[in-house]
């Protein structure tokens, strides 16, 4: 691991006593002082993340239609973060709620905070075109995410007006593993944390986006849903910056199969001032995100051509139908016979028949055992973004 600063004592921030007891953290201005050691291991992994982040792209655009790759990612990277933080809701669940296949008796209680989490990303994405990553961004997306699901009564859109910690569940102030500002900083230290965003610097852009994360979460700006914020604030800050063309990159995944190691980090910046050793974690994850990512794309790619050459092959009249009714389920996995039919245009037997014909080929498979009001999914497609390492109940 990369060696930190010798002078990092306070780097990072101090701890000061608070009134009733507790020692609480109040975070130093970034940059960090003295500055961030861009060498040795960093170094090396700062280039290994621009060729990454490079081959990413590259095989992102190739793709017919990469916003429906996107969005994928987007479902993806919702289950994913909500996970961490202990909902139970798989992307099967997510898609079904979607496909409005659970009714309203039926829903996982948790597959709300998901839909939400997909809510606020594309409110986020879509705000970047007109609005910087801000203070006020970041409570737009928060408002967002907590309406109306878990935590809803914790000031959604709102900094907290009183103290919060973060340690086991059941754990006070005495007790807990760290306690962020208290309220009256908050303010000053988000203000600080937009100027140090927005600061033109020489600063690898990578860099700024790991120290930026970090930050937010020593902050804790929030009641609840500072993970999920923290982690969406990382997409928007890479897609703002041009960095990536497309949003396909989401950290989830690699901070909740080494969850230990990544608040062990985060710690390690605060009490020792080690940003280095944290940046090469951040750094490391961003590669390897995006090296599985570069691969489905590819195996995307691949499995529509093939599907493509079954349906020319095996359709004959209908082939051109065939190939509308593919392309929408990129978009929408999960159909009903009434989805198809609109898609293509043509009558309720047609499309059931075409359904039929792309169930033989392996392309649709139905999911509910209905005799009516069935529901036919895109397995294979689904089946790449699913890994055996955070898939729940799926």
């Amino acid at each position: 691991m990369t060696p930190h600063h010798p002078d990092s004592a306070g780097r990072a921030g101090r701890y000061r006593q608070q009134p009733t007891g507790y020692r609480a953290f109040l975070p130093a201005p970034l940059p960090p002082d003295p500055p961030i050691r861009l060498e040795g291991q960093l170094q090396v992994l700062l280039s290994q993340t621009d060729r990454a982040l490079g081959r990413l792209d590259g095989s992102v655009q190739a793709l017919p239609n990469p916003e429906l790759f996107v969005f994928m990612y987007v479902r993806k990277e919702a289950v994913l973060s909500s996970q961490i933080e202990g909902a139970q809701s798989s992307l099967q669940d997510l898609l079904a709620a979607e496909a409005d296949l659970f009714g309203d008796t039926a829903r996982p209680n948790d597959v709300h905070e998901v839909v939400n989490y997909v809510r606020a990303m594309k409110h986020g994405l879509a705000r970047l075109e007109d609005l910087p990553v801000s203070i006020r961004l970041i409570r737009e997306i928060h408002e967002c995410l907590l309406e109306g699901a878990r935590g809803s009564h914790l000031t959604p859109g709102e900094t907290r007006r009183t103290q919060n910690w973060i340690g086991p569940a059941g754990c006070g102030l005495t007790d807990a593993n760290f306690i962020p500002p208290p309220p009256d900083d908050v303010p000053e230290a988000l203000g600080q944390l937009e100027r140090f965003l927005h600061e033109a610097d020489d600063l690898p852009t990578v860099i700024k986006v790991g120290m930026a994360h970090a930050q937010f979460e020593t902050i804790h700006p929030f009641l609840d849903g500072n993970g999920r914020v923290g982690r969406l604030l990382i997409t928007f800050l890479l897609t703002e910056s041009g960095l990536l063309g497309k949003p396909v990159l989401y950290l989830s995944h690699y901070f909740k199969r080494r969850r230990a190691e990544y608040y062990e980090r985060l710690q390690a910046v605060r009490d020792e001032g080690d940003w280095e050793s944290w940046l090469a974690f951040f750094l490391q994850g961003v590669i390897e995100v995006s090296a599985e990512a570069t691969e489905t794309a590819r195996r995307i790619l691949e499995m529509r051509e093939r599907h493509r050459f079954q349906i020319t092959d095996e359709l004959g009249r209908v082939a051109g139908n065939g190939h509308k009714a593919l392309e929408s389920l990129f978009d929408r996995p999960i159909v009903s016979v009434e989805d198809i039919r609109k898609v293509t245009g043509t009558t309720y037997p047609a499309a059931n028949n075409l359904v039929a014909r792309m169930s033989d080929l392996g392309i649709l498979t139905e999911i509910t055992g209905y005799s009516r009001n069935r529901r036919f999914h895109y397995a294979p497609y689904v089946r790449l973004f699913l890994d055996e390492d955070w898939k729940s109940g799926s």
